[in-house]
């Protein structure tokens, strides 16, 4: 089986920089992070690897060079192919066109399933599995929260999705996008000891715009039909907090609190 993680590596959300002339984040020279639930379609991936060694996994991502020590460290945990997909005349891209680029380099790839994360945490638009699924002409679905490993093959998904109210069960035929989200139990390992020096340049695949073929205007800020109207900083209110002992004054203020709420 053939599998193809769709990853984003996002800025950490306490050192980050803003363009607010063209309303995009900086991501050069930014400390990155694996997106949450980007992280769970992967752990997924090598679950199923674990359970059928012959599973190949292809983890793919759109992002500056300086990622590569996280890519590296992917292939450290048992991936067995790594690809960035980088060049400055992709900078600012928003969702359609980044899913143009994506979409370019998987229309041209093997796969059985391709994996994602539903939302990523730097902007939460869902656009991009869904954008790629028209693209290639592949089903899609988020909001995945466990899949059924035992029924998974080369031709049918079973998995469950939470919405606001219950959680249902779908079947799917492959080929298709399977989108997961941090709800579910799917968590990386660690790396182990022994491979935390292991050499995997040969599985890192680093390919530019020469690769892909798109003009000026097709991608980056000039590509990118969203528009930003406006950004504000969010502020927070700090909350107050009350510390109770475990004496009969503590126990009446919990049970008042409890029942101004409603749950008494």
């Amino acid at each position: 089986m053939r599998l193809i993680c769709i990853v984003k590596f996002v800025p950490d959300v306490d050192n980050f920089k803003y363009d607010y002339e063209n309303n995009v984040l900086i991501r050069e020279n930014v400390r990155l992070t694996l997106n949450p639930d980007d992280a769970c379609a992967v752990a997924f991936a090598l679950k199923v690897k674990t359970q059928c060694p012959k599973t190949h996994i292809e983890v793919v991502t759109m992002a500056p060079i300086s990622v590569k020590p996280h890519m590296e460290d992917l292939l450290r945990l048992g991936i067995d192919r790594g690809t960035i997909i980088s060049d400055r005349l992709y900078a600012g891209s928003d969702t359609y066109a980044t899913s143009l680029v994506l979409g370019r380099y998987l229309s041209s790839q093997t796969y059985d399933v391709i994996l994602s994360g539903t939302h990523a945490i730097d902007g939460d638009t869902s656009h991009i599995p869904a954008q790629l699924g028209d693209l290639l002409g592949l089903n899609q679905m988020s909001g995945i929260i466990k899949v059924d490993e035992v029924a998974l093959s080369q031709t049918l998904a079973v998995f469950e999705v939470e919405t606001e109210d219950m959680i249902a069960t779908y079947e799917m035929r492959l080929p298709a996008i399977l989108s997961l989200t941090r709800e579910s139990s799917y968590k990386l390992p660690y790396i182990r000891r022994q491979d935390m020096d292991l050499d995997v340049t040969s599985r890192l695949k680093i390919l530019s715009n020469e690769s892909l073929g798109f003009e000026a205007d097709e991608v980056g800020i000039k590509g990118s039909p969203t528009k930003v109207a406006k950004t504000y900083t969010k502020e927070f209110n700090q909350k107050e907090r009350t510390v109770i002992g475990t004496d009969d004054e503590g126990i009446t203020l919990v049970y008042d609190f409890l029942k101004e709420k409603g749950f008494i």
